[in-house]
Parts: C-alpha cells; structure tokens; sequence
C-alpha cells in the first residue's frame, strides 16, 4: 500500500515537472536554445499567482493573470536578451540565459524580499479515500491539467497554421522565410506559450508546496530540464513521460532509500540513459550531412 501511495505522490509532482519541462521543450524544438531562465519564470508566475490571489481574484482569474503575464514576461525575455544573438554561436545564448536567470531571481528578491510567500487556498484539499488510500484532488487536479494541456499543446502544433509555422521554423529557418512566415513572430509566439505553461507549473507548484519564494524555481527547473532531455527534447510526449518518471523516481527514492539521495539518483539516472540513448526515451537520430 506504501508503494502505491509514494506512485500517487510521485504522479503529482511528476505533472508539475512535465508542465516545466514542455515549456523547454517548445522552446528548443523551435531555435535549439536552452532557456535556463525558464524555472525563473515558473518563479515569477507564482509571485503572479499569489498577488492575484492575495487580491481576492477568483480561480480562474489568478491562473490567467499569471499565465498572461508570464506570457508578455517571456516574450519581452526573447526580444531583448536572446533576439539579438540568434546569429552568436549557441554558447553566447546558453551565457545569456544563465545571466537573465540570476537577473530574474535578484529581480524577484529586491521587489519581493527574501522571506517566502505563503500561498493562498484557492483549491481545497479533498482528500478522496479510495480503501486505506488517500488521494489529495490537487493531485488529480494536477494530474488532469498537466494532461489536458499536453493534448491541446500536441493538436495546437499538428492542426492549427500557427503550430505548422513554428514547425516550419524548426526545420528551415531560411526557407520558412522564404515561404512568408513571420519568423520573429513565430519565435515570440513560441516563447509565449512555454513561458505560460512554466507560470502554469509555478502555481501548481505553489499550490502544492504553499510557498513563494525568489529561489523557488531553481530546482524544479533544472529537473524539469532533465525531465525534457530524459523523455526527448524538442518532442512534447516526450516531456511527459520524463516528467512523469522523474516525479515516481523523486518520492520512491525518498521513501524507501533517502531524500538526501533524491536529487543525486535522477541526475544520475539521467547520465545512464544518455549513455544508452542520447537522444532520450522518444528521440530519434538524426543525420546530419557535412
């Protein structure tokens, strides 16, 4: 019962991991740039969140303010830090991205203090009793909505001339432009939507957790970084499912060996797949003609 209980646990903090993890995933699908900025702006979506719920807002409004916000957030990131370096070797972007990560977090720190946030009850805990099991619906609701958005995620991209662009662009830049795709749009759209599902993932976060602090978003987006690698980045199942088997990886190790070792064995589990698979769980290999 310990072991389906722990399962349960871990599938909630696995849906919150893949939220994060398909903003990476969007976002080097697209321009093939890790956005290490992008656990600040999950961070930055919870502080959205908890000022909106602070001001009494109902449900629905606090989860669209901060996802709009984050939004406008993460676009302007991409004009003004990674627009200008989309023709700099990739190594100036990954610089620039761990430098509007520390900006973020010091940022969140002089506006908002170092002492962390409490965060409001907007969904109460109804523990649903299923025998000697518990489940909390903030993990079904998690659950459901991490899901729920993969598959609008996943129909927005095949089905819609805006997700047939971003794919466009992610193939052929070049020939995307000469076939009259707005680039720069595409490019902003796409930072957009991830920087939304990260504010997303930052308030189920908060909710799970109850707190908001400036540091908040540090772990979880590194882990949802591996989350994104481990499943096949660039691919949205992909994210997914390394989310999902982070999250059950975290709380079995926590329960059965120790915390202390939780982080040490996800990333060192990432290190032996990588080494079998490169190209994680659902990557294919692609060759490149020199």
């Amino acid at each position: 019962m310990l072991l389906i209980q722990q399962l349960i646990n871990g599938l909630q903090v696995g849906s919150i991991y893949a939220v994060i993890a398909l903003g990476y995933t969007m976002v080097y699908g697209i321009i093939k740039l890790i956005n290490f900025a992008h656990g600040e702006v999950m961070m930055m979506g919870a502080y959205f969140a908890f000022l909106a719920a602070v001001a009494g807002m109902p449900i629905w409004a606090v989860f669209l303010i901060s996802m709009v916000l984050s939004a406008i957030l993460g676009m302007v990131i991409e004009r003004v830090a990674y627009k200008p370096l989309r023709s700099a070797p990739r190594i100036s972007s990954l610089i620039t991205a761990i430098a509007m990560s520390l900006f973020l977090q010091n940022l969140a720190l002089f506006i908002f203090k170092a002492d962390p946030k409490v965060m409001p009850t907007i969904i109460k805990n109804n523990p649903v009793t299923i025998g000697s099991l518990q489940i909390s619906n903030i993990t079904i609701i998690t659950f459901l909505v991490s899901v729920v958005f993969m598959v609008i995620l996943t129909i927005f991209i095949s089905k819609t001339k805006s997700g047939k662009a971003m794919r466009a662009v992610s193939q052929d830049t070049e020939a995307a432009m000469l076939m009259g795709i707005n680039v720069n749009s595409t490019i902003s759209l796409t930072f957009a939507i991830g920087s939304a599902l990260a504010a997303l993932g930052g308030i189920l976060y908060a909710i799970a957790y109850t707190q908001v602090m400036p540091t908040m978003g540090l772990l979880p987006g590194l882990k949802a970084f591996v989350a994104a690698v481990l499943g096949g980045i660039g691919i949205i199942p992909g994210a997914m499912i390394g989310g999902f088997i982070l999250g059950f990886i975290e709380t079995l190790t926590k329960a059965y060996i120790s915390s202390r070792w939780a982080d040490a064995i996800v990333f060192g589990i990432l290190i032996v797949v990588l080494s079998v698979k490169p190209t994680g769980i659902l990557g294919k290999n692609i060759r490149e003609k020199v």
